[in-house]
């Protein structure tokens, strides 16, 4: 397993090619890998996005892109982690691998005191019904890419502008409005980040182990 601290404000463009990529040339002995970063402000449309739910995307870009779902932000002070996995080799199907992210998040805010739940129907994470965790995944030939995007410490208002996930009046929160010791190595995505990915890790070796 590697992984990759890409830094803040990366280009949503140049990542999702190089995921793409990297997805392409890998073989079976390409080892898997975490890339953590933030990305500059965009709305991203999933392959069942709908315009409709654009409200009013301003001076935001919005682009198409090939994972699953539909509208979400990306914006700095969030985390997004995403996770190039070969799901074949590892023995684990979709569904599973993104019970797995999420769980990996749940995990993160128990040990911390704060209590997220799955919603039906709706993948991600949420806090007293706000969305604090958004999911996308691409899976080709059992190979994934994307993965999730934690609210860390961020300006929320560009949510208002979408619908987001494709759900009108969704509330949105972020990990410095839940957890009351916030403090700036809070706000660390490589940090986070990392904790997420050992945590995520460590299930892929108990797989095949």
């Amino acid at each position: 397993m590697i992984i990759r601290a890409l830094g803040a404000q990366c280009d949503y463009a140049n990542t999702l090619t190089q995921m793409q990529a990297f997805t392409a040339e890998r073989d079976a002995a390409t080892p898997d890998e975490f890339w953590l970063l933030s990305h500059a402000p965009i709305f991203t449309q999933g392959l069942n996005g709908q315009p409709a739910h654009v409200l009013d995307a301003g001076d935001i870009p919005v682009v198409r892109t090939d994972r699953g779902g539909q509208v979400t932000y990306h914006g700095p002070g969030q985390l997004v982690l995403y996770t190039l996995i070969d799901l074949k080799r590892a023995g684990m199907g979709v569904r599973e691998w993104v019970q797995a992210l999420e769980q990996s998040v749940i995990d993160f805010m128990a040990e911390r005191g704060v209590l997220g739940a799955r919603k039906e129907g709706a993948p991600g994470v949420y806090v007293a019904g706000a969305k604090i965790a958004a999911l996308g995944l691409k899976v080709r030939q059992g190979r994934c890419y994307h993965g999730l995007a934690f609210n860390l410490d961020m300006d929320l208002t560009p949510f208002a502008r979408i619908n987001p996930c494709g759900m009108a009046h969704l509330p949105v929160t972020q990990w410095r409005a839940c957890y009351a010791e916030f403090n700036a190595a809070d706000a660390s995505i490589s940090a986070i980040g990392h904790a997420f990915a050992r945590t995520l890790n460590d299930r892929l070796n108990g797989l095949n182990s």
